[in-house]
């Protein structure tokens, strides 16, 4: 798949995850075969205030290329600046793509007129992806739902009107701004907008194996999935996708002690990124994820959960890991558990 210039080397991408996906996180699903890469979403009016919080939020690490942010607001002139401050960037620094939130069903972005509800505003949707192509040296996309709720599911109408106004490309997660993260996603709607449009299709929603990216890639004619919550706590999810659909091959989950070693690798690289407080603070619901359905969890969760520094957190998953290898558990493989219903401050 190409996105103007920026080339995928497999149709398996990591969603925009706000609160998960962060320059750790990214790199991790890079290792592993994510081949391209999203930031959470940045407020386009605190980029261009200048805000520092929201500048280090675009930030990230050459080895995450091809990385695209995710820009969120509803002001045509607002975004089209942002896209512009993002451009203007030296070329380290500089995304290769930029993505508008078009999903995010939470109340305080839609209240803002940003996020799910462009879908019900098709001329501002437009005037944003206009003034933003004008504005940007590198891609606009999308990230969008099905519709507000189930009476306007206008993807297809949605995603003319994004090609028509400049999009590069548009990510359709299968369910309606109503339904958030709930109740099956509803693919028919992914191939319905790839059948109307020439920009690509980028599927997202109920996609946990490879057997699932296989058949929404089969089903739909979709040119790429977008993997959100499988990912939490199993970066090896990509490896497994592009192993099937590269070679056919079928690779085994992780075992404890690969999940365990991964999750302590993590915490360093939080630490070294965020500074002790904020790892501490952030790897906890990672390391829920990291340790989910293995013997035992239930007790060290809590005991993370209680955990006030990271040194103790990485004794904690060592003593953890020393525990099962006793046991002779280390080597236990068990299937990723089912992923939690809803990311913490999940956009879409």
């Amino acid at each position: 798949m190409r996105i103007g210039p920026v080339e995928s080397d497999s149709p398996f991408l990591l969603a925009p995850l706000a609160g998960v996906s962060d320059s750790p996180f990214r790199r991790l699903a890079r290792e592993q075969g994510a081949s391209i890469v999203f930031t959470e979403m940045v407020s386009a009016d605190g980029l261009v205030r200048g805000n520092q919080a929201t500048l280090d939020y675009c930030a990230f690490d050459r080895v995450e290329r091809p990385i695209g942010v995710q820009l969120f607001g509803s002001k045509p002139d607002v975004m089209a600046d942002a896209a512009r401050r993002l451009c203007d960037l030296p070329d380290d620094r500089r995304p290769d793509l930029i993505d508008i939130n078009m999903g995010c069903p939470v109340r305080k972005v839609v209240n803002r007129s940003a996020g799910a509800a462009l879908l019900t505003n098709l001329p501002l949707l437009q005037g944003i992806v206009r003034a933003m192509s004008a504005a940007s040296s590198v891609p606009v996309t999308a990230k969008v739902r099905l519709g507000w709720d189930g009476q306007t599911q206008n993807v297809v109408e949605v995603s003319k009107a994004l090609e028509d106004a400049g999009a590069a490309a548009v990510a359709i997660h299968a369910r309606t701004r109503a339904e958030k993260f709930e109740g099956a996603a509803h693919w028919e709607m992914i191939g319905a907008a790839k059948q109307a449009v020439t920009i690509p299709v980028i599927g997202n929603g109920d996609v946990r194996t490879h057997a699932d990216a296989t058949r929404m890639l089969e089903l739909t004619g979709c040119d790429a999935v977008m993997i959100g919550r499988a990912a939490f706590g199993d970066p090896w999810v990509f490896r497994r996708m592009r192993a099937w659909h590269e070679r056919g091959e079928t690779l085994p989950p992780p075992t404890a002690s690969e999940r365990l070693a991964a999750g302590i690798r993590h915490l360093g690289m939080m630490v070294e990124e965020f500074g002790e407080v904020a790892a501490t603070r952030e790897m906890r619901k990672h390391l829920a994820w990291y340790i989910k359905g293995l013997p035992h969890s239930a007790r060290v969760r809590e005991q993370v959960n209680h955990t006030t520094s990271t040194g103790a957190l990485a004794a904690l998953l060592q003593g953890y890991l020393d525990e099962l290898e006793r046991q002779g558990l280390s080597d236990l493989a068990p299937e990723p558990a089912e992923t939690p219903a809803e990311p913490l401050g999940a956009t879409g």
